[in-house]
């Protein structure tokens, strides 16, 4: 492709890496922001659809694309004068798609974003932490973005809200003002660890919520494994050091909502499945996109272990993966066979009262009244 058929037309020039679909709604949402997006995709025939036909049918089908949108296969050329870059590509493919990306930012300043939400296998690492390890840049040129993000209903512009984390201020501002637009808003916050691991963890719940709908289960278990989920949550980031209060935010309970609810969601996909009898590989097989809620569940566990915290959600959630158990028994967490009542510890070792996820709702909803005043983690 021509580099005549890439430039943009007016407008602050930003790239994306990665074509999929929450990719491809990232540009537009970018691109309707007012940026002149410039897309990298692998395939050639996809590069030339979204910059011809402003489609992408295989991920967004239905969805026009603004014409400020482009898309190219070379990677220099869609990085070249970006004063953005964003990233999203499968988390376990991260770390050899930035060996090809390096030579091309590696003299510059210009900040990076993760779009992805999940945990690299083999290390252990977050994605923020695989950007700053192998492109070697100073951690205050990255920014994380999460939220209850489900592409196609973004895509089709329903409104929504985002976090976008940064150790730098500065840099989550600037990275927050080029993403919002009339349907989509961005906040910021400092605390990296707990966005990310928001992302990553909602997955994982959702995983096991599909595989409880899979097999037939009503609201009452849901209901009860995302209101735990949320605790597994909570303990986990915290206990890597992220703030409780980014986890009762939109990077956590917002995402944790909107993924656990949506037959749009690829984890609840994946799990119903699951919960259907499909094995692993067949999941694997049958699912077009990628869900990163599976490939993360055991590095999650491996960290969690690593800090003394204990996550039966997830714990089961791995033992319907790797077929050790049935996914009708997916919820023995919630009885025990203890004939001693249990205090309800929701948050930090405290009981009683609910308080972590009554805070947590209550936050959500002062955010949705007002503008995100609510919310003391996540700032306009």
């Amino acid at each position: 492709m021509s580099r005549k058929n890439v430039l943009p037309a007016a407008g602050p020039r930003v790239a994306v890496v990665g074509a999929g679909s929450w990719g491809t709604t990232f540009g537009k949402i970018l691109a309707d922001g007012g940026a002149s997006v410039v897309m990298w995709a692998r395939r050639p025939e996809l590069a030339a659809e979204i910059t011809e036909s402003k489609r992408n049918s295989r991920y967004l089908s239905g969805i026009n694309l603004p014409r400020t949108m482009t898309a190219t296969t070379d990677l220099a050329e869609a990085l070249t004068g970006a004063e953005q870059i964003y990233l999203s590509v499968p988390s376990q493919s991260l770390r050899e798609n930035l060996a090809a990306i390096r030579p091309h930012v590696e003299h510059t300043g210009v900040p990076l974003v993760s779009l992805m939400k999940g945990v690299e296998k083999s290390t252990g690492l977050r994605m923020s932490q695989v950007i700053e390890q192998v492109l070697q840049c100073d951690p205050v040129r990255i920014a994380v973005a999460s939220g209850p993000n489900l592409a196609l209903e973004i895509a089709r512009e329903q409104p929504t809200a985002a976090v976008i984390s940064s150790l730098s201020p500065e840099t989550a501002e600037a990275v927050a003002r080029r993403a919002r637009n009339r349907y989509f808003r961005s906040f910021v916050n400092t605390d990296v660890i707990g966005t990310e691991f928001g992302g990553v963890l909602k997955n994982l719940i959702a995983v096991a919520i599909g595989i409880v709908d899979g097999v037939g289960y009503g609201e009452n278990t849901k209901a009860s494994i995302i209101t735990r989920g949320l605790v597994e949550m909570t303990d986990f980031a915290v206990a890597q050091g992220a703030q409780p209060e980014t986890l009762q935010g939109l990077a956590g309970l917002g995402d944790l909502i909107a993924t656990c609810q949506s037959p749009l969601s690829r984890n609840n996909t994946a799990g119903r499945l699951l919960g259907q009898g499909y094995g692993y590989k067949e999941v694997v097989t049958q699912m077009q996109q990628t869900a990163e809620g599976l490939a993360s569940v055991a590095p999650v566990l491996q960290l969690a272990k690593q800090v003394g915290v204990d996550m039966p959600i997830v714990q089961q959630v791995k033992m319907v993966l790797d077929g050790t158990m049935d996914p009708r028994d997916i919820a023995p967490h919630l009885t025990t066979d203890d004939d001693q009542p249990q205090g309800e510890r929701t948050q930090n070792d405290q009981t009683g009262g609910g308080g972590a996820l009554r805070r947590a709702l209550q936050r959500a909803l002062d955010q949705f009244r007002h503008g995100g005043r609510g919310a003391a983690g996540d700032r306009p």
